[in-house]
């Protein structure tokens, strides 16, 4: 993945979480990503500290989803 599309992605998950904390019922445990102080608006940072944020914001909204869901989902599409 190019560094551009990299930033790209990590602003997506920045909107995905931004939405997320605006619910009542959501609660992301962002404290890694937030220690690492990298935004996507940080263009100057490396192509490999934007991986890391994307990881740990991405891992910070999963764990959130992994706790909420109740019912498994059938690997297969309708």
């Amino acid at each position: 993945m190019k560094k551009q599309e990299l930033i790209h992605l990590h602003g997506l998950l920045a909107e995905v979480s931004n939405e997320c904390t605006a619910w009542d019922d959501c609660e992301i445990d962002l404290e890694e990503y937030e220690a690492r102080g990298i935004r996507p608006t940080s263009i100057h940072k490396s192509k490999t500290d934007h991986k890391a944020a994307v990881f740990a914001l991405a891992g910070g909204i999963t764990e959130n989803m992994r706790g909420t869901e109740t019912e498994t989902v059938a690997p297969t599409a309708d």
